[in-house]
């Protein structure tokens, strides 16, 4: 499966627990629900997988995780906040180069529209 398959499958289970569960939760219960959803749909994920830093040849152990990883292709990064600031975006972008993917998904579940807090982030896909 492709990138854009995974991430047509992250998108739909992104609207089917909004629609569920609508705004204002914590984060961790959109990352559990997402964990869920994106099994139920037979793809591979992880959650919470750790992000070695290295710099210089060092492994920094500093315990970035991702939030979810589907199918050892996509990363989805969650939040439930007021709004998303640039910072956000720049996390799943690096993410993306420290993991060498191609694809990220950022998606911020506390919005009045679901479809203003989906961002796709890309890496040479």
């Amino acid at each position: 499966m492709q990138e854009n398959d995974i991430s047509y499958k992250i998108r739909g289970a992104i609207y089917e627990i909004y629609n569920e569960l609508g705004a204002g939760l914590l984060e961790s219960v959109y990352v559990a629900a997402m964990e869920y959803e994106l099994i139920r749909q037979g793809l591979d994920v992880k959650r919470e997988v750790p992000l070695p830093v290295v710099y210089k040849e060092v492994k920094l152990e500093l315990g970035f995780r991702l939030d979810l990883l589907v199918e050892e292709k996509v990363i989805v990064e969650v939040k439930s906040v007021e709004k998303l600031a640039e910072v956000h975006h720049k996390q799943v972008v690096t993410y993306l180069k420290l993991t060498n993917l191609k694809l990220g998904v950022l998606v911020n579940f506390n919005v009045s529209n679901i479809n203003e807090g989906i961002f796709r982030k890309v890496n040479s896909l």
